[in-house]
Formats: structure tokens, C-alpha cells, sequence
């Protein structure tokens, strides 16, 4: 674990050592979560690649302190800001996205904002593109309910965490990462967690995204958990359709993973990695025409 300051505020992120003819791979995890579900895949991976995972602003160990800059945003764009001097600072280059949920609409942005650093992008769970104005009220609703109802010593109550194991997946997960979850859950930023829920689902950042996605000249990949009742695949195939791969390659951009829910890093963590591998060796992975 390693420290970088990023826009006045402090980031904790991981960095495996470069491997010859490998590609650079960056994690970016979702809302309310942090680094740490990316390691399971990560010990394999970085056997062929460099792998970066990294805590959001005001998530995980990159929590926000009382002298922290107040004007800085919460939006899409902001963490594409952030997540770009990063990768200034570490001086990587060429890389690859694999955002989760919300982490997916932040490599989306990061791509369109700074394509001279992103060669591709593959996201998980993560899709969108319409806006319904009674669903997302509600979701917005349970999202502020959610962040405002939080205890410390919620982690430490097996209960909570048993909960956790089966929040959002097909099947339970190991209790130890419902522990996670449980922790990532309190620790978070109450000004962060609201701000990147509230400034990314307004039903203008949600139209923006296909507009987004349609003019990435980088190839963008979707995994999708056939069971997910978070990003349902419905939306995942939506905002896939605006790129060109789904329209050259008759949909072949995007990849349903059977009795996968909401957590398919954790939940499908092998057949996952075998799709990355495909993906990343695929020859057309290059600038669109």
C-alpha cells in the first residue's frame, strides 16, 4: 500500500511491478466499496500485467481530512480528473479501464476526457443510459437513506455482515467479504458517498453517458451478471449499443456471465479473469477507424 497526493487530498493505491509485453491494467472499484475486491483477481493478473487499483476520493483508506480543498466535485468528470493525475504521477501510460458500477462510468469518463492515456476500457456490472424519473428518484432516495443510517460498530455485528455476503449477489459470498463491505460502508465520506450518488445519476449526467460512449475511438467492453438486480443487463446492453464494437461486431462487446449478480469480481472471479485475458488479446483492441 502506498500514499500520492492527488488535488490536495491524500490517495492510498496499489501498484505491481510492469511486466514485459503485458498490458497496464487500472481497477476502479464502485460506490460505497474500495480496492480491495479487485485483489483476488489481481494476484493472477499481475503475473502477465501491471496492475493499479486505487481507493476513490473519500472511500476506503482515501478518506477526505478536515483541512482537505472544499471546491473539489463529485461528479464523473471530477473522479476522470483525479484518476488522471494519478496516472501523470505514476507516469503510466496506454492503459487499460476496469471499472466497476459506478467505477465503469468513471473509466467511460476518463477515456473521453483523457483518451491519450486510456488504450481501452472494460467495464463490470456497470451500464445505464436511461433515465426514469420515478425509479431513479427512489434509488436516489434509498442511496441518501442508506449513507445517512450508518454506525461504526456496524462492522463488528456478524449479523450486518452476514447481510452483506448476500447483498446484491446470486449467491452468498464469503463472510469475510461481507466484513468488507460492512467497513467500506461506515468509513465512507458522507460528503463523498452523496455527492458521487446525487452528481452522477441527475438525468443529465445520465443522458450523457451514451453521448460519451458513442465517441470513444478506444475499444469498450461490458460484463454483465445475468442475475444482477443493481444494473439489470437490459442496461448494460443499452449503453454497449452506442459504441462502435457493438454495431462492428454485432454486439460481441458485451458478455453475460450466467447466475452472476451485482459482484461478478468476487462471484465469478475465474470465469471473469478468462474474459479480460480474451479481451486484452484480442487483436482489433486498437484506435476505431
Amino acid at each position: 500500500m502506498a500514499t500520492i497526493n492527488i488535488l490536495g487530498v491524500k490517495h492510498v493505491y496499489e501498484l505491481s511491478d510492469p511486466v514485459p509485453n503485458g498490458s497496464v491494467l487500472v481497477f476502479i472499484h464502485g460506490w460505497l466499496l474500495s480496492r480491495h475486491y479487485w485483489q483476488p483477481a489481481i494476484d493472477r493478473l499481475s503475473r502477465s500485467h501491471q496492475c493499479l487499483s486505487y481507493d476513490l476520493r473519500g472511500f476506503g483508506d482515501s478518506q477526505l481530512s478536515p483541512d482537505a480543498p472544499g471546491h473539489l466535485g463529485y461528479s464523473p468528470a471530477d473522479y476522470a480528473k483525479d484518476l488522471n493525475h494519478l496516472l501523470e504521477q505514476l507516469n503510466l501510460q496506454d492503459v487499460w479501464l476496469v471499472g466497476h458500477s459506478l467505477g465503469g462510468t468513471f473509466a467511460l469518463w476518463t477515456a473521453h476526457l483523457f483518451p491519450q492515456r486510456v488504450k481501452g476500457v472494460i467495464c463490470l456490472n456497470a451500464g445505464g443510459g436511461i433515465y426514469l424519473k420515478e425509479e431513479f428518484e427512489r434509488f436516489r432516495a434509498v442511496g441518501q437513506r442508506i449513507v445517512q443510517w450508518r454506525l461504526r460498530w456496524f462492522s463488528q455485528v456478524s449479523l450486518m455482515c452476514w447481510l452483506f455476503t448476500r447483498a446484491a449477489v446470486a449467491k452468498p459470498l464469503p463472510f469475510i467479504w461481507g466484513q468488507q463491505r460492512v467497513i467500506d460502508w461506515v468509513v465512507a465520506n458522507p460528503e463523498a458517498a452523496l455527492g458521487a450518488l446525487l452528481d452522477s445519476t441527475t438525468e443529465e449526467e445520465v443522458h450523457r453517458l451514451p453521448h460519451i460512449v458513442s465517441q470513444l475511438q478506444q475499444p469498450v467492453y461490458f460484463i454483465a451478471g445475468a442475475k444482477d438486480k443493481i444494473m439489470e443487463p437490459k442496461y448494460v446492453h443499452h449503453l454497449a449499443s452506442f459504441h462502435t464494437l457493438f454495431k462492428r461486431c454485432c454486439g460481441e462487446n458485451v458478455i453475460e456471465l450466467d447466475g452472476c449478480g451485482h459482484m461478478s469480481m468476487l462471484e465469478q472471479t475465474e470465469d471473469l479473469l478468462h474474459h479480460l485475458e480474451t479481451i486484452l488479446h484480442r487483436p482489433q483492441n486498437s484506435p476505431l477507424p
